[in-house]
């Protein structure tokens, strides 16, 4: 049946403006109360909510319809809008409601397995069972609308700079660029697959090779790898790309897109440009090539110090080309107990540490199981290499630097977390510059890139290919918000011959190259300009954006840790039809 009662005006965006206006809305009953001569409805949209009072005296027929009303039934009112007599300030409608003269019942509902509203404690995989009814909590809504809000100022932006949206195969072929492939066998020829992209990085740069010069586009990509709170196997990329630009142009203009983004979402107004810092200096004061720097307990490297002390934990780590480094947690000695950092041992231990080593500062001096290994003039200049003072606790880890880095990495951002050491208010970005080129792989035996091989070196570290490609620096450039990476990018290779090069060094024979990347390197002979650019992932941005602390919260149909929908039961096996077709044959024996 259609409704003869059209929208006039949706239900969170009425004021005391609207009294005295004849409006009609429509939406999902939240919850009824029914006072006996009077039936009181909040009504529900997108928008927000709104009371609906029935009254027997406006209309009976109305009034009798309202009394079978249950929750979440989709209705049509129309009414007129009066000053609340009790006005409810938890509402931004609470100083009006709508005296209903006409009701419409446009569809029942049965009683929902979760409920509705925001502090729902339910389980999160029902909620994504049912996330079509999760979707109508109000906190979802927030979260979609504003995504949509950030996707809009970013596509608004770019294309106002001379961007070119342009969209890219989702039916590409597998190469190895990093993460694992999802592939996609094809039917019509046999034994022969697709792969969803990675990113379209291949794409970007034979679209710079077309003459395009501003390219960008807002498109999903999917990596096979597993999950956490800020990852899913599908996720979302605003990329983009620009020719005949160096490093300084790229992170410019990504400076005003950002700074747009904060204003017009939080109208927080960003200092640019944004703090820079190099990836060796980002891993020597923080450990990690992605910093939160809204808090200090920056990195400390003891090793001069203790290389030739007494705590044979500690000469040994050095002796064998490794590191002792520390964290201060200053003024806060006090508030960790013994018990407290055999925690925090064992949280470091699950990133490689064989061992956490500590001192505690007082007026009396110094307190901690090692101090009796090292001599007063030792203890003296780690103390005074540490700028501790009575009432800091030093943290040691001694490893391969690697771990160290790893361990205390994490370990900053666990004690800022539980000494509350930053709030949700605070935003900071941070662009972290110079990453190395290539890193080696021990299971493979190769070095690989550390971005992806189309990454350019830095022009001086060319020759450096030959000797120490270990050494080689990358023109590459990552945006860091609150310890998040939410952006990275490159400046790419353009020559044949050095690309040539760069997969000769990852191990690539010519031939291999040519097989897997033959196609790109076929275009690079015809005129190939300068180019670079960045990828966001936008579903990360607006987590953090948001405030929330999973990326399962801004996005409508996500998977869940173990890649699966609860909702659809993707992924599902399929039949013996659809297997024939495709020539694949499943020989692991399947789960009922």
């Amino acid at each position: 049946m259609t409704s003869t009662l059209k929208r006039s005006h949706m239900c969170g965006t009425l004021t005391s403006v609207n009294i005295k206006d004849e409006v009609i809305l429509t939406g999902w009953v939240q919850k009824r109360r029914d006072l006996g001569g009077l039936i009181f409805v909040d009504l529900r949209d997108r928008s927000g909510l709104v009371q609906i009072v029935f009254d027997k005296d406006i209309s009976v027929d109305a009034f009798t319809k309202a009394e079978s009303l249950g929750s979440e039934y989709v209705i049509s009112v129309s009414g007129k809008v009066y000053k609340r007599h009790s006005i409810n300030p938890n509402m931004p409608t609470g100083e009006i409601e709508i005296f209903a003269e006409e009701l419409e019942i446009l569809n029942t509902a049965e009683t929902t397995p979760i409920y509705i509203k925001d502090d729902d404690d339910v389980s999160e995989n029902l909620r994504l069972k049912y996330r079509y009814l999760d979707l109508r909590k109000p906190s979802m809504q927030k979260n979609l609308i504003f995504r949509s809000q950030v996707a809009n100022i970013i596509r608004n932006f770019l294309s106002e700079e001379d961007f070119i949206e342009v969209e890219t195969p989702m039916l590409t072929k597998p190469t190895p660029e990093g993460a694992r492939d999802y592939l996609v066998p094809s039917r019509v020829n046999h034994g022969k697959f697709f792969a969803l992209p990675q990113s379209p990085q291949l794409f970007k740069q034979l679209l710079m090779v077309s003459g395009m010069e501003r390219y960008f586009q807002i498109v999903k990509c999917f990596r096979d790898e597993d999950l956490r709170a800020d990852r899913q196997p599908e996720f979302t990329q605003v990329d983009c790309e620009m020719s005949f630009v160096d490093i300084e142009d790229v992170m410019k203009i990504n400076e005003r897109l950002l700074e747009k983004v904060f204003k017009e979402t939080l109208n927080i107004n960003l200092q640019l440009p944004i703090e820079r810092i190099t990836y060796k200096e980002a891993m020597a004061r923080y450990g990690s090539d992605k910093p939160d720097t809204r808090f200090g307990l920056e990195l400390i490297d003891m090793s001069q110090v203790v290389k030739e002390s007494g705590f044979k934990v500690f000469s040994s780590a050095v002796e064998n080309g490794g590191s002792v480094q520390a964290i201060n947690v200053k003024g806060h000695g006090e508030k960790f107990s013994r018990k407290d950092i055999t925690n925090l041992e064992e949280y470091v231990k699950t990133y490689g540490a064989k061992g956490l080593a500590w001192m505690k500062i007082t007026e009396e001096g110094v307190t901690s199981p090692i101090a009796k290994f090292f001599t007063e003039e030792e203890v003296n200049t780690i103390i005074k290499l540490g700028d501790a003072t009575a009432g800091d606790l030093l943290l040691f880890v001694a490893d391969k630097t690697n771990v160290v880095h790893d361990a205390l990495g994490h370990l900053r951002l666990e004690i800022a977390k539980r000494l509350q050491l930053v709030s949700n208010d605070q935003y900071k970005l941070l662009w972290v510059t110079e990453f190395p080129l290539l890193e080696y792989a021990e299971e493979e035996n190769r070095y690989v890139a550390k971005h992806h091989p189309f990454t350019a070196p830095m022009d001086e570290d060319i020759d450096l290919l030959d000797t120490a490609p270990e050494k080689v620096r990358a023109k590459a450039y990552d945006i860091v918000l609150n310890g998040h990476e939410i952006g990275g990018g490159s400046m790419r290779i353009y020559s044949s011959d050095l690309q040539q090069k760069m997969f000769t060094t990852l191990g690539f024979s010519e031939e291999e190259a040519w097989e897997k990347f033959g196609f790109l390197l076929e275009a690079f002979k015809y005129g190939t300009p300068p180019h670079g650019g960045i990828a966001y992932g936008l579903d990360r941005l607006v987590m953090l954006l948001t405030k929330e602390e999973n990326i399962r919260q801004v996005i409508a149909f996500p998977k869940t840790q173990n890649a699966t929908c609860p909702m659809t039961n993707a992924p599902a096996i399929a039949d013996e039809k659809q297997l024939n077709e495709l020539n694949i044959q499943v020989t692991e024996e399947r789960e009922s």
